[in-house]
């Protein structure tokens, strides 16, 4: 479907590309980088990202916080890592492409994915990147990585790329995303059932539960679950038509998924059924995060931010822009933001670490 958020979890077709990238409408291991590393039956020589002093206001879009540090990902390759959210420092990267997600598994350990096919592993927090996997060759982007300790891994993206790994991403499998069957207590909104065999569907945000169950969010609608840490998936019964472009699991091991014109859906009984949650807006919701003291903060496009205490009900919390928002994570009450201006904060009261 042409016209699409092609932001952090999609191509970038016009402008620039968890969801990659772009707005549409204006927001359309750690080892020391050594010399060029030439892709893998290709003849294209990545070059290495340019220290940029404007890295900061570029278009980032994602975000992680571990412990008391941010890294953030974005356009030609930047990394940002900063120990307090105010001074940022641009790492060295091995490639110009654009990034789209980031994952870390502990303080040291981390992967970040994007464009051309792009996977980076980082040993030292973020400070130094190696090359692991690079295919523009294959001419779709990964969306967004998860792994479930330092060996095993899932990088995802465009027309149903899915890769997996083993040795800590090393090398790197094209295993495809395994759906099985499952009988649905709900067929949800009618639609071509022949539409996905036809289409590659982008598969754009990956989430893990507290109890170990993957979620996937993709286009048309479609949303995946695993018991077995993605080695097979169900297709899950869904009430929109619509893409998907973020997933949230909650402490509860709830889910919600959000994605175009302000829709919003949660599940309490693993996705077999979901329910509608009204939303105040009619921007695209990108990315959401449960704050340390319970609350559920969504963002999207237009400089949208809704807040609920329940995960039921939401209000806009008024920034005073119409910055598009990407990701976001939370330290001492403050949240850092991302998007197609860079990085901004916002202070939110009560809301633990």
């Amino acid at each position: 479907p042409a016209g699409r958020f092609l932001c952090k979890r999609r191509i970038v077709l016009t402008v620039m590309s968890r969801y990659t990238c772009i707005l549409i409408t204006g927001f359309l291991l750690a080892v020391p980088i050594l010399s060029p590393v030439v892709a893998e039956n290709t003849r294209v020589t990545p070059l290495p990202s340019i220290q940029a002093p404007l890295a900061e206001d570029s278009l980032l879009l994602d975000i992680v916080s571990i412990s008391d540090r941010r890294i953030a990902v974005g356009s030609r390759g930047h990394i940002l890592v900063s120990e307090n959210g105010k001074s940022w420092q641009q790492s060295r990267v091995p490639v110009r492409s654009m990034l789209t997600a980031v994952h870390f598994h502990d303080s040291n350990r981390g992967w970040a994915v994007g464009h051309d096919a792009v996977i980076l592993g980082t040993r030292d927090g973020g400070k130094t990147w190696q090359l692991l996997h690079f295919a523009p060759e294959l001419e779709a982007p990964f969306l967004d990585v998860w792994f479930s300790d330092d060996k095993n891994g899932i990088a995802i993206g465009a027309y149903g790329l899915y890769f997996s790994t083993n040795d800590g991403g090393k090398t790197w499998t094209d295993t495809g995303l395994v759906v099985e069957k499952e009988l649905q207590d709900d067929a949800g909104p009618e639609e071509d059932s022949d539409f996905a065999e036809f289409y590659e569907l982008h598969l754009n945000s990956i989430a893990e539960s507290s109890d170990g169950t993957l979620y996937i969010a993709a286009e048309a609608g479609r949303i995946y679950r695993s018991d077995n840490r993605g080695r097979t998936w169900v297709e899950l019964p869904s009430p929109y038509v619509g893409s998907f472009f973020g997933v949230l699991t909650l402490r509860d091991d709830s889910v919600m998924v959000f994605g175009l014109r302000g829709h919003l859906y949660r599940s309490v009984d693993r996705g077999r059924s979901w329910q509608a949650i009204e939303t105040p807006v009619n921007e695209m919701l990108t990315n959401a995060i449960q704050l340390a003291d319970g609350r559920v903060v969504i963002i999207g496009m237009g400089g949208t931010v809704l807040v609920s205490e329940d995960g039921k009900d939401f209000t806009v919390k008024e920034t005073g822009t119409r910055t598009g928002y990407s990701a976001l994570v939370q330290n001492n009450g403050v949240l850092t933001l991302v998007g197609e201006k860079g990085i901004d904060s916002l202070k939110m009261a009560n809301a633990g670490k």
